[in-house]
């Protein structure tokens, strides 16, 4: 955090940040903190760049130092192991993984060039020398495989087909897995001789910035919410419960929520893009949910029946769910009752 970082402005709406640079008296304090510090906004603005307030969203960020810590732990990685680092952020996971494994074994990949550059002279200036690429993560590194463990420090729809074709057999895939509407958890993979990969959630409620191309589209001008049939429903449209709002990202990892005040009321509105489907959610004078959808699919259905054979199940936490990775694609499954 040389070059300083971004600070959340408490209570603004819309969420603001402003940069604390290295001549704050609170800057060294705060890069020893056990947090995360946001280093970008907007794509290309760095702390240096602004002043005052910048009302732009997050794009690069050092992970809690606590955080990287669990995962280097979480990814098993024995001496003489050749690791592929997805993200290289600040550098500072890297800094660790070359300080336990040595510089020739580790390659790391960083999609902003800029990040990457700020990297590279962060690790000279601390001794270290790995493989720095300017990429796309997803893709890997193909030059350097195989790889006998692959982390990754950024969140993603689905788990890439090339991160475990460049991991050996038995070799572990270390990954966030999200959705568009933001409950995610850490998996751990362990990858197979036929190109299949499987394994475990590791719980933690762990979240990190959606990986650039996977991060959800505009969503342009909204449909007629006035459209569709109003029914009631059981499944109340806040989710604010994690777990439920990861099984319910499962049936619709496309879709975007959002909320708007709209004839005296809250509207709680899912839209995915992609297929137009939408679904429009609020609460009676009596409390009781009501939705009306419309698109193509009935995007609420699939979501209320997806929670509530979870429920029906016993609602297992996300630490008994099944990750599995194959060329037909990926797929999430619980525990039967």
């Amino acid at each position: 955090m040389r070059g300083g970082f971004f600070e959340l402005v408490n209570g603004s709406v819309p969420t603001a940040w402003r940069p604390v640079l290295p001549d704050d008296p609170r800057w060294m304090a705060r890069c020893y903190d056990d947090d995360s510090l946001v280093t970008q906004v907007a794509g290309t603005i760095v702390p240096a760049d602004v002043r005052g307030e910048i009302l732009r969203a997050p794009t690069s960020s050092s992970t809690m130092p606590g955080l990287v810590v669990r995962m280097l732990e979480d990814l098993q990685v024995e001496d003489g192991q050749k690791v592929l680092e997805i993200g290289t952020g600040t550098g500072y996971s890297t800094a660790l993984l070359c300080h336990r494994l040595g510089d020739d074994l580790v390659t790391s990949v960083e999609v902003d060039e800029g990040v990457s550059t700020r990297a590279r002279t962060a690790l000279g200036q601390a001794g270290y020398a790995p493989r720095l690429v300017v990429g796309d993560g997803l893709a890997g590194h193909k030059e350097g495989a195989p790889y006998d463990r692959l982390i990754a420090t950024c969140g993603m729809l689905t788990v890439p087909l090339d991160w475990h074709e460049q991991t050996r057999p038995g070799g572990l895939v270390l990954a966030t897995l999200c959705g568009w509407m933001y409950s995610s958890e850490l998996a751990r993979l362990t990858v197979h001789p036929d190109g299949t990969a499987t394994g475990t959630f590791l719980g933690g409620q762990i979240s990190f910035m959606l990986a650039r191309p996977q991060t959800p589209p505009p969503l342009g001008t909204l449909p007629d919410l006035d459209d569709g049939d109003e029914r009631p429903t059981r499944l109340g449209a806040d989710l604010d419960d994690w777990n439920t709002r990861f099984v319910a990202q499962l049936a619709a990892p496309h879709a975007q929520k959002i909320t708007l005040a709209r004839e005296g009321r809250t509207e709680h509105v899912l839209i995915d893009v992609e297929t137009g489907s939408w679904a429009a959610l609020h609460q009676d004078a009596a409390g009781r949910w009501l939705v009306r959808q419309g698109g193509p699919e009935p995007l609420w259905d699939a979501i209320e029946g997806h929670v509530q054979r979870w429920r029906q199940d016993g609602a297992p936490p996300l630490e008994r769910f099944t990750v599995a990775v194959s060329p037909q694609g990926q797929h999430v499954t619980w525990p039967t009752a």
